[in-house]
């Protein structure tokens, strides 16, 4: 994944309609450490993980992070002001959360990550003198100071203005460039000398050559949006009283994908609540896995990514020119294979524990569920689930144990021209390890060598 962000419960000590917000502080501590392991593994190697928070367990979470990440992966915790009026209830108003961020590689990050658009405030420093209606950027510029922080032998050079006046770096700074080098910007005009001709050299910078703006870690609600805005968001796409209980606005995922991905990267978040990641990466043009428990997966993730698909446009639908189009799948989880223990849960159906097995040896989904103990097979390989009693017989010796006369009954289920390896899972095996490399079987016993991840 290039990147995942999550919301999860901030355990507030307080009761939401589709999620428990009230957890011990152990075991909130508890939930989030071997979602973060897990998480850990899904991430590429440029990709990034942004985890909304807030004080409640946000310094206890940047601690968790440290360990399962390594404090060398921390890029910054990011302060999101999500309100603009004033809060009253408390003896000191909370305004803001975090988002804390860690990359897996962050050097690597750095190189890949995208910097912020010039608004239309901070595009206003950049214009044409000669004609201030200009609106080519390629012919709008500002001046920028041409000194730097320190004390550098090559830098420290005089400098003649065009009438005469002879400049030298203030004290303790220097010229941002050596002199050939500011001989060849004075010669390609671009340099800017003040209106008068004798002001201290700048360097004039076009607005066409700004590539944008490095993001810093204070997100203002102008830029990122805040609550009342997602709220507005909710009630207009699920009616007010059928809305989420604490959205994110759409400007704020927007701001985090547009950082941290590109067109057609795969974004994550596996706390998806009312979808909003996932119909703001749909948006974008990203690909994107959203997990979520509950009917509100049902009656508000996929009900808006439907919406999404029709073109609805609130949130930054017109921001990034959203029209409507695209697709999703959605599936549901099967029964569980493994409990707590780590043990295969008692009384698993045949079908379950099939999809689960096919899945570790094929590395995909069956596509149907098999008729008989052959779960798949192709023209090198097979594979075959002695459960449950398939073979209809359930004694505890009986059909669930590889014997010649079960084997018999797995080939039987076979193509007829099939002559490769054949990989049965079983109870135990009645045969000789010879028999098993004669008959070209590898036998695995059940539940001991099912295997969580292959």
């Amino acid at each position: 994944m290039k990147c995942i962000y999550i919301d999860p419960p901030y355990n507030t000590r307080s009761a939401f309609e589709h999620y428990d917000d009230n957890l011990e502080h152990s075991r909130w501590l508890a939930m989030m450490w071997p979602r973060l392991e897990l998480l850990r593994e899904l991430l590429s190697e440029d990709g990034s993980i942004w985890v909304s928070i807030d004080d409640n367990e946000g310094h206890y979470l940047k601690v968790i992070m440290d360990e399962v990440f390594g404090r060398s992966s921390f890029v910054t915790n990011v302060v999101w002001q999500k309100r603009y009026s004033r809060e009253n209830r408390g003896a000191i108003g909370d305004v803001h959360e975090h988002v804390l961020v860690y990359a897996r590689a962050p050097e690597i990050f750095k190189s890949v990550r995208n910097k912020l658009p010039l608004d239309a405030d901070q595009a206003k420093i950049y214009r044409n003198p000669d004609n201030p209606a200009e609106t080519n950027p390629a012919k709008r510029w500002r001046g920028l100071p041409m000194t730097a922080q320190g004390f550098r032998p090559n830098q420290m050079y005089p400098i003649t203005a065009p009438n005469g006046r002879v400049h030298t770096p203030p004290e303790g700074r220097c010229w941002s460039t050596i002199e050939p080098e500011f001989e060849k910007l004075r010669s390609s005009g671009r340099i800017y000398w003040g209106k008068d001709g004798n002001a201290q050299p700048s360097v004039i910078r076009y607005l066409s050559e700004v590539e944008g703006l490095v993001p810093w870690s204070w997100w203002p609600h102008s830029d990122a949006g805040h609550t009342d805005e997602s709220k507005k968001e909710a009630n207009e796409l699920f009616g007010a009283d059928v809305s989420f209980g604490t959205p994110k606005p759409e400007r704020l995922i927007h701001r985090v994908l547009h950082i941290a991905t590109n067109p057609g990267d795969i974004v994550l978040d596996s706390f998806l609540g009312s979808g909003t990641t996932a119909a703001v990466a749909h948006k974008m043009n990203r690909r994107y896995v959203g997990v979520e428990v509950g009917d509100h997966a049902v009656t508000h993730c996929a009900a808006r990514l439907a919406k999404v698909i029709d073109g609805e446009q609130g949130g930054v639908s017109k921001t990034v020119g959203w029209t409507g189009g695209g697709g999703f799948r959605f599936y549901r989880l099967g029964e569980p294979v493994f409990g707590d223990d780590g043990a295969l849960t008692p009384g698993i159906r045949f079908s379950a524990l099939a999809a689960h097995i096919w899945f570790a040896e094929a590395g995909q989904a069956p596509t149907s569920a098999p008729s008989g103990p052959v779960l798949g097979a192709d023209t090198e390989r097979a594979v075959a689930l002695l459960y449950n009693g398939v073979l209809g017989d359930r004694r505890p010796q009986g059909g669930n144990v590889l014997t010649r006369q079960t084997l018999a009954i797995i080939r039987e289920h076979l193509p007829g021209d099939f002559d490769g390896e054949l990989v049965v899972y079983g109870e135990r095996s009645a045969l000789t390890a010879p028999s098993l490399i004669r008959e070209r079987v590898v036998f695995r016993q059940t539940p001991y060598d099912v295997k969580v991840r292959r």
